[in-house]
């Protein structure tokens, strides 16, 4: 299932990688953004199926209310990624879950499918490693 990705992450390398292992598994990364006002910038110009979120941006902590504005707002699925999951917690609309960091390509993989099929109403068998579920 391919998918248009925004990635929103503030390090410059993990941004990067996501890209290359995104795009490796034949989806389309719309852009790269930095900060809560790129991201939203981003997703007014371009139909976006699923963000992956970073919760600490260069412009503050504004990741999970960014994912909450996506998902509530912007019909856009949201994936957390953060290095302390239990920072976010459930009820963040069109928020599937949170990954854990540092990540690995299997983990991006399993969670991005995982989340694709959760948003198009598929049936899902099990929660990938590293995944925190929300709902």
């Amino acid at each position: 299932m391919i998918a248009r990705i925004l990635i929103i992450e503030d390090e410059a390398l993990v941004a990067m990688e996501l890209r290359f292992i995104l795009e490796d598994l034949g989806h389309q990364v719309v852009g790269v953004a930095a900060t809560a006002r790129a991201a939203r910038d981003l997703v007014r110009e371009n139909d976006v199926d699923l963000a992956l979120v970073d919760i600490h941006l260069s412009d503050g902590p504004t990741g999970i209310a960014l994912g909450r504005e996506l998902g509530q707002d912007m019909g856009v699925s949201v994936l957390f990624m953060t290095a302390n999951p239990g920072m976010v917690r459930e009820g963040v609309a069109g928020a599937i879950g949170a990954l854990s960091k540092p990540t690995d390509e299997q983990a991006v993989e399993t969670a991005v499918d995982y989340a694709l099929r959760r948003r198009h109403g598929q049936p899902v068998e099990y929660a990938p490693p590293g995944l925190q579920l929300f709902g």
